[in-house]
């Protein structure tokens, strides 16, 4: 891999080939039906062709592809799994690395923005990156004061690529959809896009990591490396060991995997309420399992381009409504999600129906511990995708306001990676902690779980 592509030819030829391949492979997948394969095993090479040639693209030209790549990758267990199969090993690539950019490049924008003298501002500096991502990569070092640091280095031409290639994927979205059941993928698309700007401002994301770093900076579970230098194009932080939450879901023990869910659930609720700010990019190559001094695992967080700011914490209508779910009280939560913009003027549901809506979506909120399995999403994805169920039809008629957008894709990205994870986590005890109006105030009745919801399953896991 030479330059990073920046030429929109030749990345919208790229990309434009993607609809072709797939419709390609599909005649040849008939070819060989002709010639006497069985539907299974043709199905299996198609699948595992069709997951090979998206993901080497989308890895090749990092940019938007790889993002959006990114994006895609944390929902792989909502798919069926005789397809996510093929699929989930292209995906993690994704996650961890992606092809470098040459080395003269590197410290061709290293001298541009740090100066000819850079060396000096380093004791050691690896030319091999680290890892790489979709608009930058990292380069291990040591600082001129003897810290391990982490550089990362922006991609010549990174917001040309980015922006590029999202509007290129964009017109593909009625084909890239049916990869993952139950998403919309437009939407997924336009959110990223929106964000172009904010990722590529390393002076923004150094002051979100450096907010995180200061407020968890004694914490015993979740740890955050500080910022050591920031300038347009290059972020120098400290170096952090520890194992790649992919390599946790591949190879982990369940301790490992729960531990990690446990504390990725923590992180998402409590960030917000102790820094304002929503770490808004979980896929699993952001985040490490480190272990403590008393050999407790602990989460490494990484990579804060991406935030949502919430100066007050998460709205606490989430947790108002999310407790008048619980308690079954259809009437309140219709209001309060009429109210909100959720439900629009032009359109009329009956409550009890939103109320069997959103009940298996909030399994998770009303046990007292609950195991996401890939079977759990599976069914949840199943159920708002198939045309002919009450739920997908009534999911159409839902409106998700422009303020809640950001909040509702990384709380689905947690649970996705949660499910690859198989963790059992205990998400009732964080929500009560750090989601406002989770847990009645003075004067309200509390959120416990009726009877009749227990009878019925409610908050059980499902199994895969």
């Amino acid at each position: 891999m030479s330059d990073l592509p920046r030429k929109a030819v030749t990345r919208t030829a790229k990309l434009a080939a993607l609809p072709l391949g797939f419709a390609g492979r599909a005649t040849w997948g008939l070819g060989k039906r002709i010639g006497g394969k069985s539907a299974e095993i043709v199905g299996r090479e198609l699948q595992q062709r069709t997951a090979e040639q998206l993901f080497k693209v989308l890895g090749e030209l990092k940019g938007g592809a790889m993002k959006f790549g990114q994006a895609l990758s944390v929902f792989e267990s909502a798919l069926p799994e005789e397809v996510a199969g093929p699929y989930r090993a292209a995906l993690t690539k994704l996650q961890e690395a992606a092809p470098p950019m040459p080395t003269r490049t590197v410290h061709a924008v290293l001298a541009e923005r740090l100066g000819a003298d850079w060396r000096d501002r380093f004791q050691e500096f690896e030319d091999k990156p680290a890892a790489a991502a979709s608009i930058g990569q990292v380069h291990r070092a040591v600082w001129e004061d003897g810290r391990d640091v982490a550089v990362k280095v922006q991609y010549p031409g990174a917001g040309e690529a980015l922006l590029s290639d999202l509007n290129q994927l964009s017109r593909f979205a009625r084909v890239l959809g049916p990869l993952i059941p139950g998403m919309d993928i437009k939407p997924l698309i336009a959110e990223l896009r929106d964000r172009v700007s904010e990722e590529l401002d390393y002076g923004l994301e150094a002051q979100a990591q450096r907010v995180h770093a200061e407020e968890f900076a004694d914490d015993p579970d979740v740890v955050v490396p500080d910022v050591v230098h920031q300038s347009e194009q290059v972020l120098v932080t400290e170096w952090m060991d520890g194992v790649p939450l992919s390599e946790v879901i591949a190879e982990g023990t369940q301790e490992q995997k729960n531990r990690a869910g446990q504390l990725l659930t923590r992180f998402l609720f409590s960030g917000p309420a102790r820094t304002g700010l929503l770490h808004a990019d979980p896929h699993p190559g952001n985040f490490r399992l480190l272990t403590g001094e008393k050999g407790e695992w602990r989460l490494g967080v990484l990579d804060f381009g991406t935030v949502d700011r919430l100066p007050g914490g998460l709205p606490p209508t989430i947790g108002d409504s999310l407790r008048m779910t619980v308690e079954g009280e259809a009437d309140a939560v219709y209001d309060m999600l009429c109210e909100e913009g959720f439900v629009k003027e032009t359109v009329d549901l009956e409550p009890e129906a939103v109320l069997d809506y959103l009940l298996p979506i909030i399994e998770p909120a009303v046990a007292e511990e609950f195991t996401f399995t890939r079977g759990w999403m599976r069914s949840q994805a199943a159920r708002v995708a198939d045309p002919r169920s009450p739920a997908h039809q009534l999911g159409k008629r839902l409106n998700l306001p422009p303020s809640y957008l950001l909040i509702h894709r990384v709380t689905l990205s947690t649970i996705g990676v949660l499910c690859q994870l198989g963790a059992t986590v205990r998400m009732r005890e964080e929500l009560e902690e750090w989601l406002p109006g989770f847990v009645a105030q003075d004067g309200e009745e509390s959120a416990d779980v009726p009877d009749d919801l227990v009878d019925d399953g409610i908050g059980e896991a499902v199994e895969a």
